[in-house]
């Protein structure tokens, strides 16, 4: 089976608990995409998937990651939401 690069990045991006916890409260699939403060962690309602994004597992939904943040991204965590929305 060949492997591709998207493939490698899924493997290796890690999502905490804290984020699969958040996504699942929230009940949709979000998108890690690029912000003029860094990454961001966004509904797909408000940034929807791209054919092109990297996607992993959070609980039952999908966070879809941009290609362009998916080779700086270690991994997938508070950091990344918005502090207005952490309760």
């Amino acid at each position: 089976m060949i492997r591709t690069r998207r493939d490698r990045f899924a493997e290796r991006i890690p999502v905490s608990d804290d984020v699969v916890s958040y996504v699942e409260k929230r009940a949709c699939d979000f998108r890690v995409c690029t912000s003029c403060g860094g990454p961001i962690l966004l509904p797909v309602s408000v940034k929807p998937a791209k054919n092109t994004d990297i996607q992993l597992q959070a609980g039952q939904h999908r966070i879809y990651v941009s290609m362009y943040q998916a080779p700086y991204l270690d991994a997938v965590d508070l950091r990344l939401i918005p502090s207005y929305d952490i309760e």
